[in-house]
């Protein structure tokens, strides 16, 4: 079936999301490295991801490592250096599926109020015809509930969405639920990967 819908990840697709290459320049990699083994930061991201109030969780995180208050705080203080930078490529790819009158989605693992606030930094987030944000849906990928969500509320059969991810378990679930998928290790390969769709020209996908 021919795909009429695009469904964007987020983290390493239009944004990085890389939070080591923070606090390596902030703190140094040997204490970010020390930091990293005594406390599961993305275990507590997964709970953001999952609904859990973002200042709430992180703050009350840092209370358990006391030793580590300061730095766990930056993840929810400093959180947007985190989440940083966008990936341009990628933003022109979404903006050029919409002016060809194709539906973008976005699927994402993402909490509730920091979402929110990267809409106000980054405008594209705001750009998509449908938002799928875990925290709001309190369901994670690769689970296959918020497949299942995504499918029930956009009413499209799962063979014409056409998602990509740069996580591999994400896009497994989902091609297991018949979804046509791409793995995203940059944007070029996206962008190739939508004119083989036929959803773009060469000049549009520059």
């Amino acid at each position: 079936m021919s795909v009429k819908a695009v469904v964007f990840d987020i983290g390493n697709v239009l944004i990085e999301w890389q939070p080591e290459r923070y606090y390596d320049r902030v703190i140094g990699e040997e204490r970010r490295r020390a930091m990293f083994s005594e406390v599961d930061l993305h275990g507590m991201n997964d709970l953001v991801d999952q609904g859990h109030h973002f200042t709430d969780t992180i703050y009350d995180w840092a209370e358990k490592y006391p030793e580590w208050r300061d730095e766990i705080r930056m993840w929810h203080d400093k959180w947007i250096e985190l989440a940083a930078p966008e990936i341009p490529h990628s933003i022109r790819l979404q903006r050029a599926l919409r002016a060809k009158g194709v539906p973008v989605f976005a699927l994402t693992n993402f909490g509730v109020q920091n979402f929110d606030y990267a809409t106000t930094v980054y405008p594209f987030l705001n750009e998509f015809d449908k938002q799928y944000v875990s925290g709001r849906m309190q369901t994670v990928k690769p689970h296959v509930p918020i497949y299942e969500m995504v499918e029930a509320d956009c009413g499209l059969p799962p063979e014409a969405l056409l998602f990509t991810d740069d996580r591999l378990e994400n896009i497994e679930t989902a091609r297991a639920r018949g979804w046509q998928t791409h793995h995203f290790t940059g944007p070029q390969g996206w962008a190739d990967r939508l004119l083989q769709e036929g959803l773009l020209t060469v000049e549009e996908a520059l």
